[in-house]
């Protein structure tokens, strides 16, 4: 009997339009999203760096390691620590979401149409 594990982690290019807001602020807004499902944890949107406004943002010093993705550089709003990440150099199999942003949904508001 063949083992038919579904990946820890699928991309999923679309062509919707995600827009990031931070109240009124528009902060990204692309029709060239990858959306990054990994088990256990929610959908994200990772956006191309330049279709988000990178004047609004501060790069933390904080860098995290995830096995599955690799080293993730943190990114913020002056009232919201942490209110995005990227992936500059992500393992092999995620080279797809190299320096794309995702945003936690957490701390701003995103639309997907």
């Amino acid at each position: 009997m063949a083992n038919h594990l579904e990946p820890r982690i699928t991309l999923h290019p679309h062509s919707r339009r995600v827009r990031i807001y931070h109240g009124d602020t528009l902060l990204a807004d692309t029709c060239d999203a990858l959306e990054l499902r990994e088990k256990g944890y929610p959908q994200r949107q990772y956006l191309p760096q330049p279709d988000v406004d990178m004047s609004k943002l501060s790069v933390s010093t904080t860098v995290t390691h995830c096995p599955f993705k690799g080293d993730s550089t943190y990114y913020s709003l002056p009232d919201r620590p942490y209110t995005a990440w990227s992936y500059e150099s992500p393992i092999d199999e995620m080279q797809e979401i190299a320096g794309r942003l995702a945003f936690d949904a957490d701390k701003v508001q995103e639309t997907v149409e």
